[in-house]
């Protein structure tokens, strides 16, 4: 069995948590859900432009695991821009914090 993965540190929850291409309608298109923690992985490296051993030490996680966070959560990305998908940002796994250091517990998803 394996081992429950450990809950990653995210600073930023969005206002908005769905984009989708104008001029189509919903019923048409396909989603793509993109988890908060991959959101914040995207913050850090590609919008604060820190390294990415730096935001595994924010995220509270492992530079590897850092690492398939950001290449998924790109992946993710570029298949919607490409294939005109919409993004719907929810779940993951993760703990907002709040103040200096203190966390809180996120939503989870079955995933």
């Amino acid at each position: 069995m394996p081992r429950p993965p450990k809950m990653r540190k995210i600073a930023f929850l969005p206002h908005l948590t769905f984009f989708k291409p104008a001029g189509v309608p919903l019923k048409y298109l396909q989603e793509i859900s993109l988890g908060f923690e991959e959101l914040e992985a995207i913050r850090l490296k590609d919008l604060e432009g820190l390294e990415q051993e730096a935001c595994a030490v924010r995220m509270g996680i492992s530079r590897p695991t850092f690492h398939r966070i950001i290449v998924q959560a790109r992946q993710k990305l570029a298949r919607a821009l490409i294939e005109g998908k919409a993004i719907r940002i929810e779940g993951g796994n993760y703990r907002l914090q709040v103040g200096h250091g203190r966390c809180e517990t996120g939503k989870k998803s079955n995933r």
